[in-house]
This record gives C-alpha cells, structure tokens and sequence, in this order.
C-alpha cells in the first residue's frame, strides 16, 4: 500500500522519537523506507516548519525533534484514534 505524505511524514517523525528525538541520518533512511532523494526532500521540509532541526556534532550530523514535531506525532495520533473508533 501506498504511504500518503502525511503518513511518510509522521513516520519519519517517530523514528526519530524513538531514537530518543535524536537520529543520524543512515538509520532515518533505513527506517524511513525511502530513497535518499527523496527522504531528502522531506527532511528539508521538516526543517522548514521547524519539526526538525538539524546539529552537529563529534563531526557528525544529527536530525533533532523540535517540540512542532512532538506536537505533531502527539496530534497525528489523536486522529488516526478517532477515524479509527468511527472505522474510517
């Protein structure tokens, strides 16, 4: 099935909530399941609405959850429950 960009979107979110809201970009590429291209694309989103940002450090880059991107997964949540308790 095809994912929707929302659906990519949060995704790649939580990975980086259970990292602990701190990820390396080889392991969000694995477990975003999507190209380099184009999680790419995505990951400069991300940055523009201010859900991730990006750090460095010990010479390594880093992709952090802001407190936009918590409230996100946090409210993605909320509606995928109620379209789920309506069966929709």
């Amino acid at each position: 099935m095809k994912r929707s960009k929302i659906d990519i979107v949060y995704d790649m979110l939580r990975a980086i909530e259970d990292k602990g809201g701190r990820i390396i970009p080889t392991h969000l590429l694995y477990k975003s399941n999507l190209s380099h291209q184009r999680m790419k694309l995505y990951l400069d989103e991300l940055k523009q609405k201010s859900m991730i940002v990006e750090t460095h450090s010990n010479d390594k880059t880093f992709f952090e959850l802001t407190d936009v991107g918590r409230k996100f997964i946090q409210n993605f949540k909320q509606m995928k429950e109620f379209t789920q308790a309506f069966g929709l």
